[in-house]
């Protein structure tokens, strides 16, 4: 197996992270798997740093145990800068499929990742005498854990989502639609020094408050509703997110208990999110809380999902999920509580960095119950 030095020659051959690349190669032996083929456009930027966006086109980099790597680009995307690979360009009359084909290993496993569309695969199944597996848990596995300088990407991310949603906050009481909300989040964010969002953002006021994935539309908040704030944006190709739940004017008793049960389900999550424990360990003291508490049907969905690149990266916070959690992986806590009938949703969303002996969180912006200022 490939074992890569950090020389100058290797620097040379490589325009690539040495340490991300290494780390792969380990994933391969260990799985046994002797040549990979990646195709998310997402890992290939982050292994070369190149954004290629192929659309219905193929894109593929194969990676050989042997080191006798080739990536596979069409003619329409051309790259200017050298990155460090083989590449074999072809048109839209080749048969690009084929060209994948006789760079793999003949009649020997090829891994592929879980992005590569059917039509590519079942055609790569008939070119190729050897096994076709699913090299994802060994991409994802590598990309689950951030480097330093990821980590360091990932806290200014949110860093600046904080300061975004301070002053969305503060916007409320101009009586701004959830469209309009959601117009003001796009300058907010390039005021910031964000490229943009990092996802679509989830403005949503009452009743639409309680649907976990509402589409903002044209509704106006009224005196005593919830508002729910789901955003994040993209800053150095790194995601933020964060959601935060306030309330126009006043609060009920009833607001209040729901918005301190999923407050405290949150912090439960939190502790639990260190080295050792389980995903759905951090899902479980969440969603443990908000049953105890008698709500427990109305929490809908997982607690959480990893981000870094993605918004949403392989490996959630699930009841499902019992994945052993390791010093430098990034994934949210976001239980909530959604009661239509009643025109009540909160929700409340950290980003945690997991740490040696416990986890660093990301958002920094207050928790406490607010009421914002609201005619």
């Amino acid at each position: 197996m490939t074992h890569l030095e950090k020389t100058k020659e290797w620097e040379d051959l490589y325009n690539m992270d040495l340490k991300k690349l290494q780390k792969l190669y380990d994933g391969m032996q260990d799985a046994n798997i002797p040549q990979l083929l990646i195709s998310d456009p997402a890992v290939i930027f982050y292994l070369t740093g190149a954004s290629i966006q192929p659309g219905e086109r193929l894109l593929a980099l194969v990676l050989r145990a042997d080191g006798q790597n080739r990536f596979f680009i069409n003619d329409l995307f051309h790259q200017t800068r050298d990155l460090g690979v083989p590449i074999t360009y072809y048109n839209d009359t080749q048969d690009g499929v084929a060209l994948v084909a006789r760079a793999l290993i003949p009649g020997a496993t090829v891994a592929v990742d879980k992005n590569w569309p059917a039509r590519f695969l079942l055609r790569l199944q008939e070119l190729h005498g050897g096994k076709c597996v699913n090299s994802s848990s060994i991409v994802d596995g590598v990309r689950a854990i951030k480097t330093p300088e990821e980590q360091e990407k990932m806290r200014i991310a949110s860093r600046l989502n904080d300061q975004v949603m301070d002053r969305i906050i503060h916007a409320l009481p101009e009586d701004h639609t959830e469209t309009e909300l959601a117009d003001l989040l796009l300058q907010y964010y390039l005021d910031a020094g964000c490229s943009g969002y990092s996802f679509e953002p989830i403005t949503a006021f009452a009743g639409n408050a309680a649907d976990p994935h509402h589409v903002t539309d044209g509704s106006r908040g009224k005196r005593g509703d919830c508002v729910v704030l789901d955003i994040g944006g993209r800053k150095d190709d790194y995601c933020s997110d964060m959601t935060r739940t306030v309330f126009l004017g006043e609060v009920s008793d009833r607001q209040r208990e729901i918005y301190e049960i999923v407050k405290e389900a949150n912090l439960r999550g939190i502790a639990a999110a260190k080295p050792g424990a389980r995903m759905c360990d951090v899902d479980k003291a969440a969603r443990d809380y908000i049953a105890e508490k008698g709500f427990g049907k109305y929490f809908t969905h997982r607690t959480g999902h990893s981000i870094g690149l993605e918004i949403h990266e392989a490996g959630d916070v699930s009841a499902i999920n019992e994945a052993v959690i390791r010093p430098g992986q990034c994934f949210s806590v976001e239980p909530g509580i959604y009661i239509p009938e009643e025109g009540i949703g909160v929700r409340i969303e950290d980003l945690v960095l997991i740490t040696e002996d416990g986890c660093e969180v990301l958002n920094h912006y207050p928790k406490d119950l607010t009421v914002v200022p609201f005619k």
